[in-house]
C-alpha cells in the first residue's frame, strides 16, 4: 500500500542522492555526503531556504542587463539576447546551490510552456522566468492569475487579440485543459468532465480584452515585474473586454461571473480585474484542479505512472493538502519529499521502484555532468562574453543535438516527456537522441569546437575528496558508481566497468603502478587514457542514463 507516512531516521547516501537528484539540478559528492546524514525534515529545511534573486542577465555588447525596464537602443539584436538570456539560466542552474528553487522555476516553464519562435522577445521571456521563480514555491493559485496578465503568454497563446466581438479562445482553452483543471473524461464532442465547451467560451470573454505591454513600463505590484494590461481608455474603462454576463456550465454549477461596475455598457479596470478573480477562484474551488496539478508535480518528481492505488494513496492526500494550504505549493512538496512513497519504503515490491526509474533529459544530463564533475565554464560576472558566446551556446547546441530545445517545446502543451500519455520520459529517447546522449561524454572530455569548459578526469579522481585512493581501481569505481548511478548494479556489470575499461583486462597492479608512476612523474598519459574510458563508459551506461 502506498503510504505518505514521513520517512524515519536519517537519509543516508542513497535516499540522498535520490533526494538532490530530483530536486536539483544533480548533486556532488560533497553534497550527497552530507545531506546523507541529515533527517528529511533537515534536508528539506535546506532545499527550502530562502534564496537571493539573481541579477539579470547582462547584453554582451554592452555590458548592461536589457530589461529594467525597457530594451535601449545600444543592445546586440534580439536573436543573440535570446541566446543571452537561454545562457543566464543554464549557468543559474548549474551554480545554484543546495536549492529546490530553480528546479521548481523549471516546473513552471515545462507547465506554463513558451516558445521563442513565437514569443521572440528576450525581455518578455526575461520576465515570465523571474514571475515563475518569484512564485517556484510559493502560491500556485496565485502564480495561475498572473499569468493570464503575463507579457510572454499574452503573446504566446494569443490573449493579446481576444477582445468583445472577436473573441479568441486558444489561451481560455489551455488555461482549463493543461494549466489548472485538466480535462477529465470526455462526455461529448468538445466538452469534458472538468469542463465543457461552453467553459471556454465563457472563459475567453472574461479575459478579453488584455494586450501585451511592449514598452514593459506596466508592472505589477507583488513582484515589481512587467506584465500585460487592458486596454482603455482615458477615464480608465475597458474598451475592448466584454462586459456581459458570462454563464458557465454544471461543471462549475452554473456559476456566472458579471463585472461590479458597469460605465456606458463598459466595466471600469477593477471591475474587469475582478472578473479575472473570480474566474481564478470558480477553477480554483473545483477539488478537480488540485488533483491535475498534484499529478503534474507527482510525474515530474516521482514517477509517470499513476496506478489506481496512487491516485487514492498518494494523489488524494497531496491534493487534500494544496487546497487545505490554499495552493500553497510548499506544504505539498514538503509531505511528498519526506514520505515513505517518495524513498520507496512503503512497501516491499521491487518492481515500482521509484529510485533510478525517470530518464534524465537532456538538460539534466548535461547541467548535470557539470555539476557533479564540478567543471569549471566561465561565469558570466567576470568573463561575460566568453560565458555567452562560447560556453554556454556550446551545451545548448548538444542538448538541441539531444532533443530538447530549452525554450521551444514542440507542442503547446510542452515537452511531451512531461505529459504525454503513454511514453512520458521516454520521449526523451530516439535513435538521433540516445547517440548525441552518448556523445556528451565525449564532448565534455575532448573539447570539441574549441568550448571553453572541459572535464579533467584525472584531476577529479586525484581529489580525495571525491576519490578515497585512486590508485585501488576497486575504489576507484566502485567510489564513481555509488556517486553516479541511483541503484546498486549486479558484480557482472562492476567487473565489466573495472575489468573490460579500467583495466583493460590488465591486474590491479599494473593499475597501482601506472598511477604511482604519475604521482612520481607528472605524467598522466596513461592514467588519463583509461580514466577517459571509464568515465565516458559510465556515462553512456543505461544506469547512468536515469535518475
Amino acid at each position: 500500500m502506498a503510504s505518505l507516512n514521513p520517512f524515519g531516521g536519517v537519509l543516508g547516501r542513497e535516499n540522498a542522492a535520490h533526494l538532490l537528484r530530483r530536486t536539483t539540478f544533480g548533486p556532488t559528492k560533497q553534497q550527497i555526503n552530507q545531506f546523507a546524514s541529515l533527517t528529511a525534515d533537515q534536508a528539506l529545511s535546506q532545499l527550502f531556504q530562502a534564496v537571493t534573486d539573481p541579477q539579470p542577465p547582462r547584453d554582451v555588447a554592452t555590458g548592461a542587463v536589457w530589461v529594467n525596464p525597457k530594451p535601449t537602443d545600444l543592445n546586440s539584436e534580439e536573436n543573440d539576447l535570446i541566446r543571452y538570456f537561454r545562457g543566464w539560466w543554464l549557468e543559474l542552474m548549474r551554480n545554484e546551490g543546495l536549492s529546490i528553487k530553480e528546479r521548481m522555476t523549471y516546473f513552471m516553464h515545462t507547465h506554463f510552456t513558451t516558445a521563442i519562435s513565437v514569443v521572440s522577445n528576450s525581455t518578455a521571456l526575461y520576465y515570465q522566468n523571474a514571475l515563475f521563480r518569484a512564485y517556484a514555491t510559493g502560491n500556485f493559485k496565485e502564480l495561475s492569475r498572473k499569468i493570464c496578465l503575463d507579457n510572454a503568454m499574452l503573446i504566446f497563446l494569443d490573449g493579446r487579440q481576444n477582445e468583445d466581438g472577436r473573441p479568441n479562445e486558444n489561451f481560455a482553452r489551455e488555461f482549463l485543459e493543461l494549466y489548472t483543471i485538466g480535462k477529465g473524461p470526455q462526455i461529448g464532442d468538445g466538452d469534458y468532465t472538468n469542463y465543457t465547451e461552453q467553459d471556454v467560451q465563457e472563459a475567453a470573454r472574461v479575459l478579453s480584452g488584455y494586450i501585451d505591454d511592449t514598452e514593459f513600463t506596466e508592472m505589477d505590484t507583488d513582484t515589481n515585474l512587467a506584465k500585460g494590461m487592458l486596454r482603455l481608455d482615458g477615464s480608465g474603462i475597458a474598451t475592448r473586454h466584454d462586459a456581459g454576463t458570462k454563464t458557465f456550465s454544471s461543471a462549475f454549477g452554473g456559476a456566472t461571473i458579471t463585472p461590479n461596475e458597469i460605465v456606458d455598457d463598459r466595466a471600469t479596470e477593477a471591475a474587469a480585474l475582478d472578473e479575472l478573480d473570480q474566474l481564478v477562484d470558480m477553477i480554483f474551488n473545483q477539488q478537480e484542479t488540485a488533483r491535475h496539478i498534484c499529478r503534474k508535480l507527482y510525474r515530474f518528481f516521482v514517477y509517470y505512472d499513476i496506478t489506481d492505488e496512487i491516485e487514492q494513496d498518494i494523489i488524494g492526500p497531496l491534493a487534500d493538502t494544496f487546497r487545505n494550504q490554499n495552493y500553497e505549493i510548499q506544504p505539498v512538496l514538503e509531505q511528498l519529499f519526506r514520505s515513505q512513497h517518495f524513498y520507496d519504503t512503503d512497501n516491499a515490491t521491487e518492481t515500482d521502484d521509484n529510485l533510478g526509474a525517470i530518464i534524465k533529459s537532456p538538460l539534466d544530463l548535461t547541467i548535470g555532468a557539470l555539476r557533479f564533475f564540478e567543471v569549471q565554464v566561465p561565469d558570466s560576472a567576470s568573463q561575460l562574453d566568453t560565458a555567452y558566446d562560447m560556453s554556454y551556446p556550446a551545451l545548448l547546441s548538444s542538448m538541441d543535438d539531444q532533443g530538447m530545445i530549452l525554450y521551444e517545446p514542440p507542442e503547446v502543451a510542452g515537452y511531451p516527456a512531461y505529459h504525454q500519455n503513454p511514453e512520458f520520459n521516454r520521449n526523451w529517447i530516439s535513435n538521433v537522441g540516445l547517440a548525441r546522449r552518448y556523445q556528451f561524454a565525449n564532448v565534455l572530455l575532448e573539447n570539441f569546437d574549441n568550448q571553453a569548459f572541459q572535464l579533467d578526469a584525472v584531476s577529479y579522481v586525484d581529489d580525495p575528496q571525491h576519490i578515497s585512493d585512486p590508485a585501488n581501481p576497486t575504489t576507484l569505481v566502485q567510489e564513481l558508481i555509488d556517486d553516479m548511478f541511483p541503484e546498486i548494479i549486479t558484480q557482472e556489470r562492476f567487473d565489466y566497468f573495472m575489468n573490460d575499461i579500467l583495466l583493460d583486462n590488465l591486474s590491479a597492479a599494473n593499475w597501482a603502478g601506472e598511477w604511482n608512476n604519475y604521482k612520481n612523474t607528472g605524467d598522466d598519459s596513461n592514467v588519463r587514457v583509461q580514466l577517459d574510458k571509464l568515465v565516458i563508459a559510465l556515462m553512456q551506461s543505461p544506469e547512468y542514463q536515469l535518475y
